[in-house]
């Protein structure tokens, strides 16, 4: 059989495998609805994944769906009010999707109630609606437009009714609903205006007259076609509107002619349409039209915090005060010698916001200003606006607080901050601020190396002139600055065998730029402090020197005319050989960084010692006496020779230059170990020369033969 569907099917089961061990599947912490068609889900995030997807679905599998969201909380949407969903979700990458979480089952809020209303009559609003399933309670609130005063009720009922209101007023009624669980759920907005009062229409106009003697009953006919009848000596005619000039004739109905008709001045209307001019900022006038028949007029000015104001004037308009932020109520009565207007129409003015005063503009960071103020009266947002040539910057909230993020570096923005509300719109009128920007980040261009402890840093200057520079060179310990205001400065006294981060930035009157991104500098590794030369045989020596900051390798040459020893190594010691005796050498060294960077360090200079004699002969003499001889190296070099026995030792040294020594009273019939050696500058016999073995018989005139040893003295 193939093995192709056997190693496709073990390629599954490995991929699910795959899946399963990355993808780990998230758990649902929390899902509410706030809205009866959408449902929140609150879960843990799993790494590794990119997305996720959340499921929704009833019990009867009559709705099914899935959503995918970038990360918690995600909401499932189109859902069906009051229904419970069973919900769970699952982490997605591009390996595919995990396995579902445990699923949780939650509940939609019910709908919100339809509203609708209508205004039978000025001061009264009926709203209704159609019953909402699942309702335990409904709540009604109302609330007048311009104003921050709610009314709500709580009723089972599918209408109420508000009475009490204002004429020709816009109400705003909002309606929600509670579920039995008691959860409120949507709500429904609906707006309507209020009947307007009927004006300018007065119960009637009283005639009265001295009764005619003999009349029985009297007739009062207006010029306005209005009449009236009585036995007493008066009547009222009635309906009268305002503005009209009657003239009534009184009849006594049983004989005798009319009397004399009497002329009744008009009562004047009420003045409209009245309007508000605002001239500038506080000086207010409210103007209307002349209303004939009208001898003058009292205007009534109410705040909206109580304040009342009043202006009599026989003109069509009246001057008062109106601060920034407030609410007027006016309303105009018009005055004759009938009497006084009706009730007018009440004017709603609102005026402009007032201007902060006391912006305060800080730099949260380099590229961002944060501006905060007071709030003021009268304002439900704010836009703050920054502008610095064609370039403006805008943020619009209702804190009296803004962030403008993503500015130009070191330029002037003007800054302005504008209140506005729904009813006048923003005063534009609101002084503007200046506020820089922090300097731009510099960038830094090289960094030259002047010696072994000083640089020269250049760097980019993309500021206006007057900023200041400040570079600095930092080590784990340590930390050196230079500042300028130009395009480089210089760094001195910098340790040697240091890694630096080198940076820089910007100073002004107003902060300091982001930091310019850094580049690392090395200063040359620092040289041993001690170093020591020690010869261990005629022609190889140990050098030693202690450790040296910032120092990886060590290059160590002993150099001389008659030639040169040289050692790399990473120790902190060397064996050098082919040394020559009795020759001057100069000692240096080069310390090596890891990067390369090298440091020349020189030492005092070493002598190595004479070389080791040849030719080592003994010459018994008389008295007991031996010579020493041996070949010379030549110069003056001291020598000293000394002979071990095992029971007497001998020694001794010639003057400078010698080459022979005799040494008195030895005892024969011993071994003696012989070996001749230069002496060191301190007078120490050096170490490293032969020797060799003769035995010292008691008869004869001959030394016995001599033999080299292996081992130096």
């Amino acid at each position: 059989s193939a093995p192709g569907p056997v190693l496709f099917f073990s390629l599954i089961r490995a991929i699910r495998e795959y899946r399963k061990s990355v993808l780990r599947v998230p758990t649902i912490n929390m899902a509410t609805s706030k809205q009866s068609e959408s449902m929140t889900v609150e879960f843990t995030q799993v790494s590794g994944a990119t997305s996720y997807i959340l499921r929704a679905e009833t019990a009867d599998m009559s709705f099914f769906c899935e959503t995918e969201v970038s990360s918690s909380p995600g909401t499932v949407l189109n859902l069906q009010a009051y229904t419970d969903y069973t919900l769970s979700v699952m982490s997605v990458n591009s390996g595919g999707r995990s396995q579902p979480s445990l699923p949780v089952v939650a509940k939609t809020v019910v709908a919100a109630p339809k509203l609708s209303s209508t205004s039978p009559s000025n001061d009264t609003i009926v709203v209704g609606w159609e019953p909402v399933d699942h309702v335990l309670l409904y709540t009604i609130s109302i609330i007048m437009e311009g104003s921050d005063s709610r009314v709500k009720l709580n009723t089972t009922d599918t209408s109420v009714t508000f009475s009490g209101l204002e004429a020709g007023t816009t109400y705003c009624i909002k309606g929600n609903a509670w579920d039995p669980e008691k959860r409120q759920g949507d709500d429904f907005t609906v707006c309507q205006i209020t009947r307007k009062e009927e004006r300018g229409i007065f119960a009637g106009l009283f005639v009265s007259w001295a009764p005619s003697q003999g009349a029985g009953e009297y007739l009062a006919f207006s010029s306005e076609g209005l009449n009236c009848t009585s036995t007493t000596s008066a009547c009222t005619l009635a309906p009268v509107g305002c503005g009209q000039r009657h003239t009534v004739t009184v009849t006594a109905i049983n004989e005798g002619g009319p009397s004399i008709p009497s002329c009744f001045p008009a009562v004047p209307c009420p003045p409209e349409p009245l309007h508000v001019e605002e001239t500038k900022a506080g000086n207010c006038s409210v103007l209307w039209d002349a209303i004939p028949y009208t001898d003058t007029y009292v205007a009534f000015i109410k705040r909206d915090d109580g304040q009342e104001e009043r202006c009599n004037t026989s003109s069509t308009s009246c001057n008062y005060h109106c601060q920034c932020g407030y609410t007027y109520l006016m309303t105009v009565f018009a005055f004759s010698l009938s009497g006084s207007s009706p009730p007018g129409p009440v004017l709603n003015y609102t005026t402009l916001p007032c201007c902060p005063e006391d912006v305060f503009i800080s730099l949260a960071s380099p590229g961002t200003l944060e501006i905060m103020w007071s709030a003021v009266r009268g304002a439900e947002v704010y836009e703050t606006r920054a502008v610095e040539g064609s370039e403006v910057i805008l943020c619009n909230d209702t804190a009296p607080v803004c962030a403008l993020s993503d500015l130009t570096c070191n330029m002037p923005y003007s800054v302005v901050v504008i209140p506005c509300n729904e009813i006048r719109g923003c005063n534009h009128t609101c002084r503007s601020h200046t506020k820089e920007t922090a300097p731009c980040m510099p960038e830094i261009l090289n960094v030259t190396q002047i010696n072994t402890t000083s640089v020269n840093v250049s760097f980019s200057a993309p500021n206006r002139a007057g900023t200041t520079y400040k570079v600095s060179v930092v080590a784990e310990d340590n930390r050196n600055t230079c500042t300028s205001r130009g395009t480089s400065c210089e760094i001195l006294d910098l340790p040697c065998g240091e890694v630096y981060e080198v940076s820089a930035i910007a100073t002004t009157t107003v902060g300091d730029s982001f930091p310019s991104y850094s580049i690392p500098l090395e200063t040359a590794p620092c040289c041993p402090a001690t170093l020591n030369v020690e010869q261990v045989t005629q022609a190889m020596t140990n050098v030693t020197w202690s450790m040296a900051r910032g120092t990886h390798t060590y290059m160590t040459s002993l150099t001389s005319p008659k030639g040169n020893a040289r050692c790399h190594t990473l120790d902190t010691h060397c064996l050098m050989g082919c040394i020559t005796c009795g020759t001057n050498y100069t000692v240096s060294m080069e310390a090596i960084s890891r990067t390369g960077h090298m440091s020349e360090c020189t030492y005092h200079g070493f002598s190595s010692s004479a070389c080791c004699p040849s030719g080592v002969k003994l010459y018994r003499m008389a008295n007991n006496t031996l010579r020493v001889y041996w070949r010379s190296t030549g110069g003056l070099h001291n020598y000293t020779a000394k002979m071990v026995g095992s029971q007497s030792n001998y020694t001794c040294t010639p003057p400078p230059g010698g080459n022979t020594c005799e040494v008195p009273e030895i005892m024969c019939g011993d071994v003696y170990n012989v070996v001749v050696a230069p002496l060191t500058q301190d007078g120490a016999m050096v170490q490293f020369c032969p020797q060799r073995m003769y035995s010292v018989s008691c008869s004869g005139s001959n030394v016995g033969m001599g033999m080299f040893l292996s081992t130096f003295s």
